[in-house]
């Protein structure tokens, strides 16, 4: 599966706000966005006033790179919450954030979701007992998400329970000594801190 390689902080300051890319350095002093708030390149001090076509495409943007997806995968996410019954931005979301990668990263088993794609994708992660190393890979409430026994002596997995616990949203619940984790729920629309306006991604591909 093709991902992006480039600078992770360019991505974050070509949209303005902290996507939370590179893990811990997000919350420090040296994150970029905080030192360059302005877009990389020659012209990205200049200021230039976006169309409603611009705007949507930075609202998409902003949220494929945020999950660390490329362009046709984002397209058929969207195609798939179109599909579906219901409010088609907040089932994008949701498919989203069913992510195995994503859901790992949410339950702090990484510091981000390129390392968590990481992880999943060198076999350190099992569901409900059985080895899944697609990143893609969409969980569903009752699923059970775990390091694997051989993993769990690896320095990466003993250095987590040493570190901070981070805020676990209410739609996961973490055994984090044990690590491992359980999908609760489909997670609701005010649970997802994306910082997103999925109706301006809906109007980008309904053009």
């Amino acid at each position: 599966m093709a991902r992006y390689t480039g600078p992770a902080c360019r991505l974050c300051r070509r949209e303005g706000v902290k996507l939370y890319l590179k893990g811990d350095k997000c919350f420090t002093d040296k994150c970029p966005v905080t030192r360059r708030a302005y877009p990389p390149g020659q012209h990205g001090q200049g200021r230039r006033k976006l169309s409603e076509y611009g705007v949507q495409l930075r609202e998409k943007q902003k949220a494929r790179r945020t999950y660390g997806i490329m362009e046709g995968q984002f397209s058929r996410y969207f195609e798939k919450a179109s599909a579906k019954t219901g409010v088609t931005g907040e089932l994008l979301l949701q498919l989203l954030e069913r992510r195995l990668d994503n859901v790992v990263y949410r339950m702090g088993f990484a510091s981000s979701r390129a390392e968590a794609r990481q992880l999943v994708r060198h076999n350190h992660f099992a569901v409900n007992g059985r080895r899944v190393n697609i990143p893609s890979f969409s969980v569903k409430p009752g699923d059970v998400v775990e390091v694997r026994e051989g993993s769990r002596q690896k320095p990466r997995f003993k250095a987590l329970l040493e570190s901070p616990v981070r805020t676990i949203p209410a739609w996961l619940e973490v055994q984090r000594e044990e690590l491992k984790g359980t999908v609760v729920r489909m997670p609701n629309r005010d649970e997802i801190d994306t910082p997103v306006q999925e109706q301006l991604i809906i109007e980008y591909y309904s053009r």
